[in-house]
């Protein structure tokens, strides 16, 4: 048997919830925006926590906090118990999720969403009438939202924690689109270079994309200048695009049905690659609920498609 666990050695869980955020963001009003706590809740959380350990955990930079020599030693068994905690609350949550009535949580970006995943959804609805869906949307977060989704539709450029699955949809690749009738008096492809002489539209949350795709089409000097259009989300740029606005510049598939009606056109050949990948991620044991395992094979096959 094992031994009695002695709780009355732990603080409040809630102090370690704002120690953690606080350390983490180096910032206690970051972890009281982050826990939707006021900043003076997650200051009486690290007193109480410091009061229990008879030791101070933070010290004062300027304006910033910094972990102290014993904050910082303490830290990694903190991370490591609330992440454990986590896991088992989700394996728990997945565990009995089959036989519950709760939908099957798909997290998917807002524009793979709406120009590409929600078109779809009708099909797998008839072909799979039993399984019910939650389509969570993300405009800004491009990681996997494990605590709120259990079935993400994603693009990484890094090797994911070892306590997720990883399947491969398709390669990332960068490459421009617009209307055709924006470039209709040029009778062909552009080259890349002339496609600083219109309006480019940039997705606030990707600033990098159209430098590198520039900086791997052409020299970086010849894309000066260029004139650019900020939009919150890739769907705007679509939208804008299809209008005649100007180029937005995609990656993955949400221009994919109206590059084949011919609503958007490549206006020109050069896509670039190198940014990662497209899949789906998801906890090893959701593998084993058959609805989980249904919607997956199904995406795999409609990704296959692109």
């Amino acid at each position: 048997m094992k031994n009695k666990l002695d709780l009355r050695s732990l603080p409040p869980l809630k102090s370690l919830k704002g120690f953690e955020a606080a350390a983490r963001l180096q910032s206690i009003r970051g972890a009281a925006e982050e826990l939707s706590l006021t900043h003076p809740a997650i200051t009486h959380q690290i007193q109480v926590l410091e009061k229990h350990l008879r030791t101070k955990l933070f010290s004062r930079d300027g304006r910033n906090i910094i972990l102290t020599p014993e904050g910082k030693l303490f830290y990694p068994f903190v991370r490591a118990a609330l992440e454990e905690l986590i896991s088992g609350i989700e394996t728990l949550r997945r565990t009995s999720m089959s036989q519950s009535s709760q939908p099957l949580r798909i997290q998917a970006y807002v524009t793979t969403s709406i120009r590409w995943l929600a078109p779809r959804l009708s099909e797998f609805r008839v072909r799979h009438p039993g399984i019910d869906l939650h389509l969570i949307t993300c405009s800004v977060e491009w990681e996997f939202d494990e605590s709120n989704a259990d079935i993400g539709l994603i693009h990484s450029s890094h090797p994911l924690p070892s306590h997720l699955h990883w399947i491969k949809l398709f390669d990332s690749q960068l490459f421009p689109v617009c209307s055709p009738q924006l470039i209709e008096a040029k009778q062909g492809s552009l080259q890349p270079e002339e496609l600083i002489n219109y309006p480019l539209f940039q997705v606030y949350t990707e600033s990098w994309s159209w430098d590198d795709w520039f900086n791997r089409t052409i020299s970086l000097n010849q894309a000066t200048g260029k004139s650019q259009i900020i939009v919150d989300t890739l769907a705007i740029a679509l939208e804008l695009a299809a209008r005649g606005e100007g180029i937005a510049l995609v990656n993955g598939p949400a221009a994919y049905d109206d590059l084949k009606s011919g609503r958007l056109v490549k206006p020109v050949e050069q896509s670039v690659g190198g940014f990662g990948e497209w899949g789906v991620v998801c906890h090893e044991e959701i593998l084993h609920d058959h609805r989980a395992a249904t919607f997956i094979n199904w995406l795999t096959e409609e990704a296959a498609k692109l």
